[in-house]
């Protein structure tokens, strides 16, 4: 079984930034797609960015050019990089791994969350 760690949360004023962490067990990270959730309560769950084991990289419209996704496979930890932070980022911030091993379709295993709050 993988366990993801998420860190970094924190409180943090409009404009700032902050990085997300979370570290992964097991041996087979590289193989990961690693993505980063959010959800703010009263919302449904939004994906916010994820990396492929080739380091492709996806974000959502309301983090393009504020956030960066990246990954160290020595490390088996991936990061979030967040700029520009904005009172509505507010949210529980999930990092989950996709393990192409997996035959099920989606993410296969979820950290417990970091809280982010961003105040105006």
């Amino acid at each position: 079984q993988v366990q993801l760690v998420e860190s970094g949360g924190g409180l943090v004023q409009a404009g700032g930034s902050l990085r997300l962490s979370c570290a992964a067990s097991g041996r087979s990270f590289s193989s990961y797609t690693m993505g980063w959730f959010r959800q703010a309560p009263g919302k449904e769950r939004e994906l916010v960015a994820y990396i492929r084991r080739d380091t492709y990289t996806y974000y959502g419209d309301s983090v393009k050019g504020r956030f960066a996704i990246s990954r160290d496979n020595a490390r088996n930890t991936a990061y979030l990089q967040m700029n520009s932070l904005r009172p509505e980022d507010t949210a529980l911030y999930y990092c989950a791994a996709d393990d192409p091993i997996m035959s099920n379709p989606g993410y296969d295993y979820w950290g417990q969350g970091t809280q982010v709050t961003v105040s105006s």
